[in-house]
């Protein structure tokens, strides 16, 4: 029977499905037929694939070819199974061993010179075939690193079509030019800054707010003129943040494997990631998107650590309502007419911006040129319903000549974060029984049981609640900051003190 059959991964998000790659030579008018709801980038993979073959010395019989990827009902995107495809057609024709196909998936974009070239996504891809019990797979070698992440399966690294087939006892000559085959650099790398938090001179309010952010994984908004700090700070801190566990590094690693932006060279992501786009970008540059299966974006690929946002107000109305989903569920969901994808979005969010047009509206306010109504419209840009979702909102003043001449030492990363690491354990601990890690992640009503029947506690949220200063979410998030500060004093519970220093941070000193 003239058919061959591997396997190879349809992924759609992070999830990956395993495609079972049938190829099918009849006697009949020469001709190649590619089925199985395949995108045009895939559709040209039988010229890619006639190419590489003859590239390699091989000769396709004059029959008519239809390769069929099942299940034929998943959409299929991609360049990825250009490799699946060769081998089981060569399979089918007779020119190599079946023996093992069946078991095997294949991954990689074929030259005409009959290369192996390097795809994006391998990392979940490779995850997805050992989860489905596949023991081998075959990957371009620019991968094989990559793959090599995923343990308890065999990771074959090949340059050349010429390789693979050869493995399967075809008599052909494999090229002795190794350095071609290289993975290009990634796109754009996750940017990890070696920076300080003691080079950041005054500041105190504000590296309080940074620390309860780390602490807690709360989102922040700073405010304040131009010069102030608000960038440095808040490039400082994923340094304060611990290190990602085994299961978040995956996590991270396979969005940016998707993203095309991760260098297996260096292994496993374990720092949080830091993204910080201009406020030029577009929607589906910040949430993803892209024609065909969208693409992770800035928030999938701040997973699990900072995306950060200058100049917000700057950014589109439209980039800033789109986060409103991820800052509440986690995670993006990109509804496409064909299917939807889903990518994991649990950043923290930090937004920077200036009080006003000029910059100068802090405080009270006497040096600033704008009108009232031009201050209102800069910073309505910044919706209620997205600042109802963030924790901590604080006021970056400028540095004063005193704060420059005060010689004390000031703490270092390596001190903040040492006490962040500490209340991040106790809230782990406390929250061991349940799905949250992090006190953001707990729901208010969950807090308020803990806090027991003494309702004076509350009386400094039901005051801003009836004043309107804050809305029920916000009291949520007031409580959720209270409980961060508890920890970081290395209490077991918030005090009336806590509650009310998570207040000012909530509201920029308004709230009281």
């Amino acid at each position: 029977m003239a058919l061959g059959t591997t396997l190879a991964v349809c992924l759609v998000g992070l999830t990956g499905h395993l495609v079972e790659v049938e190829a099918h030579l009849a006697a009949s008018v020469p001709g190649f037929t590619l089925v199985g709801l395949p995108d045009t980038a895939l559709a040209e993979s039988r010229d890619r694939v006639r190419a590489a073959v003859a590239s390699t010395g091989l000769v396709l019989p004059q029959r008519k070819v239809t390769v069929n990827l099942s299940p034929a009902a998943l959409p299929k995107a991609g360049s990825g199974y250009d490799l699946a495809i060769a081998v089981a057609v060569l399979a089918g024709a007779g020119m190599i061993h079946r023996e093992g196909l069946a078991r095997t998936v294949h991954l990689g974009e074929l030259g005409l010179d009959g290369r192996v070239h390097p795809v994006r996504g391998v990392l979940p891809a490779v995850a997805a075939a050992a989860a489905a019990g596949v023991e081998r797979v075959v990957v371009p070698a620019g991968d094989a690193d990559e793959a090599a992440l995923v343990p308890g399966i065999e990771v074959v690294g090949v340059r050349w079509l010429a390789e693979v087939v050869a493995r399967y006892g075809a008599d052909v000559v494999v090229p002795d030019d190794g350095a071609r085959g290289r993975r290009p650099p990634a796109e754009r790398a996750t940017q990890t800054v070696d920076v300080d938090l003691d080079e950041v001179v005054g500041q105190s309010a504000a590296r309080v707010a940074l620390e309860v952010a780390a602490a807690g994984g709360h989102h922040l908004l700073m405010v304040g003129p131009p010069g102030t700090g608000k960038t440095m700070l808040a490039a400082r801190l994923p340094g304060l943040l611990p290190a990602l566990t085994e299961r978040e590094a995956i996590e991270v690693t396979s969005v940016h494997s998707v993203a095309g932006t991760f260098d297996a060279a260096g292994g496993l992501l374990v720092r949080p990631p830091f993204e910080d786009p201009h406020h030029t970008a577009t929607p589906a540059a910040v949430v993803g998107g892209g024609s065909g299966t969208p693409r992770p974006g800035a928030a999938s690929r701040a997973h699990r650590g900072i995306l950060f946002m200058d100049e917000a107000p700057e950014f589109s109305p439209r980039v800033l309502q789109t986060l409103r989903q991820p800052l509440e569920h986690g995670e993006l969901v990109i509804e496409r007419a064909n299917g939807s994808a889903r990518y994991p979005a649990r950043f923290q969010l930090v937004l920077a911006a200036n009080p006003c047009p000029c910059g100068l509206a802090i405080g009270k306010g006497l040096d600033c040129s704008c009108t009232p109504m031009a201050r209102r419209r800069y910073f309505a840009r910044l919706s209620g319903p997205l600042l109802d979702r963030v924790d901590l909102q604080v006021e970056v003043h400028p540095v004063t000549r005193l704060d420059m001449l005060d010689g004390r030492a000031r703490e270092g990363t390596a001190v903040v974060a040492r006490r962040v690491a500490q209340a991040r354990a106790a809230s782990r601990e406390r929250l061991a029984s349940t799905a949250w890690s992090t006190n953001s992640e707990v729901p208010g009503g969950w807090l308020r049981a803990r806090l027991g029947a003494d309702r004076s506690l509350l009386g400094d949220l039901d005051a801003a609640m009836d004043r309107g200063t804050l809305s029920l979410r916000g009291a949520d998030r007031v409580l959720r900051v209270a409980w961060t500060l508890a920890d970081l004093a290395g209490r077991d519970a918030p005090c009336a003190d806590d509650i009310g220093r998570a207040l000012v941070l909530r509201t920029r000193g308004q709230g009281l």
